[in-house]
């Protein structure tokens, strides 16, 4: 799937700078913006700035405020503190709902912003207030809680996002304090709905990955801590696996996502497989160590039973989104090295091991960064490209430090990396020659 898909709302601005320079008509600017399902009028008057300009102002508008009550907290009766913090709220948020059914849904949606940050505000300070701070995480609950409400009669992305936000701050503070989020699911389920049934975000995208990975990552490992004594967030190795699993699962689902006939479907896709990509090879240079492997192949694998069961069922779905998006070869190539890395380092207490699995790790991102630059070339990608260069000389950097003091090997790596980057070059030669000659 091309990166560009990213970048439409650019293209559709180059295109209106092509058309005031007389380089194409009009009509061939919405040719070209239409094949990326983007509307060519509508986007000139796409402003984000000016969405983020007013945003920003609502944020100040509502710390000036509360900046104001608090510096006179003390000399407010109690009485009136309450009641003005209460219709503090209720007036902004029956101004925005006025403003949102009367058609101006962008300023309502701002006002909505503003009126869950006062109600923040009043959780706060109500709470100082009445001392009711015994279990502060409470509080941010409520206030979530209460952002969920507006995101979902108005379908916002940004009203979804504060809500998202506010529920991951929740979930941090109740794992860090040993307690499970057993309601984390409702804001799960609130950002699904609004990225189905509201405008496009991407940044309301990616909130909800997270929050489904640390959700799933956290509800194991309180499953595989059972009656333990301990608070606080607590990972296992087998979290490791099932985040890896996690990944390959994604990366098979954007490929799934692509054949999708909604362009948001395609731009969500992009957006997913370029993160994943990113994901990956950072893993492998983490794991181009041999301490990485040897502190796995140390680790106590207790709950291996579970762990593969979970990994057996991502794997399933993972094969059965690959068919239909003809990724059954990758996706099966990656759970092949996958799983037998997996099997080595649970199943055996040999550290002999570690080496042999950082050699097929180095060799396994060389052949990433070589399969990227070959996908650049020949797909005209320079993000591929230019990512598989990336991934090729940092490789050869830490192995240089690495293997400071043998310097043969160092030599032998370089030689080897050379030879890779002249015929990367030479068939970039002959690619660019062939079109030529076409």
């Amino acid at each position: 799937m091309r990166l560009i898909r990213l970048l439409k709302y650019d293209l559709a601005r180059e295109a209106e700078d092509w058309v005031d320079d007389g380089v194409i008509s009009e009509a061939q600017a919405e040719l070209i913006c239409a094949r990326y399902q983007v509307d060519y009028r509508s986007a000139r008057q796409r402003s984000l700035g000016y969405n983020v300009l007013v945003g920003l102002a609502y944020l100040f508008i509502a710390l000036a405020l509360i900046t104001l009550i608090g510096a006179n907290w003390e000399e407010i009766p109690r009485a009136l503190r309450m009641g003005g913090l209460i219709a503090l709220t209720l007036v902004t948020q029956w101004v925005a709902l006025r403003a949102y059914c009367t058609g101006d849904r962008r300023a309502g949606e701002g006002l909505f912003l503003l009126g869950n940050f006062f109600f923040g505000a009043a959780i706060i300070l109500i709470a100082q207030i009445y001392h009711l701070g015994e279990h502060m995480p409470d509080g941010i609950f409520w206030w979530a809680l209460g952002c969920l409400p507006f995101a979902l009669i108005t379908r916002s992305p940004w009203l979804a996002i504060q809500a998202n936000v506010l529920a991951l701050l929740w979930f941090f503070l109740q794992v860090s304090m040993g307690y499970y989020p057993a309601l984390f699911p409702l804001f799960i389920a609130q950002s699904l709905y609004v990225l189905l049934r509201g405008r496009a975000s991407t940044i309301l995208m990616l909130l909800l990955v997270v929050s489904i990975g640390f959700w799933i990552e956290f509800s194991l490992s309180e499953f595989w801590r059972g009656e333990q004594l301990g608070a606080g967030l607590e990972f296992y190795s087998e979290n490791l696996a099932v985040a890896v699993s996690l990944f390959i699962l994604l990366y098979t689902f954007s490929h799934w996502l692509a054949l999708r006939a909604s362009p948001v479907a395609k731009d969500y896709a992009a957006v997913i497989s370029v993160w994943c990509l990113r994901f990956a090879l950072a893993s492998l240079l983490v794991f181009s160590f041999e301490q990485p492997w040897e502190a796995l192949i140390e680790a106590d694998w207790q709950h291996r039973l579970s762990m593969w069961l979970v990994v057996a069922v991502m794997a399933t779905v993972t094969l059965l989104l690959a068919l239909p998006a003809r990724r059954l070869i990758s996706s099966g190539l990656l759970y092949v090295f996958f799983i037998g890395a997996l099997i080595t380092v649970s199943s055996s207490d040999n550290q002999d091991l570690a080496m042999y699995l950082q050699v097929a790790t180095n060799f396994a991102l060389i052949g990433c960064g070589s399969w990227l630059i070959y996908r650049g070339i020949h797909d005209g990608i320079s993000h591929y490209f230019f990512l598989g260069v990336m991934s090729i000389l940092i490789t050869a950097l830490l192995r240089y430090i690495d293997l400071i003091g043998d310097y043969l090997g160092a030599s032998l790596i370089f030689i080897l990396f050379a030879g890779l980057l002249l015929g990367a070059a030479k068939y970039w030669k002959y690619h660019q020659g062939r079109e030529g000659a076409q």
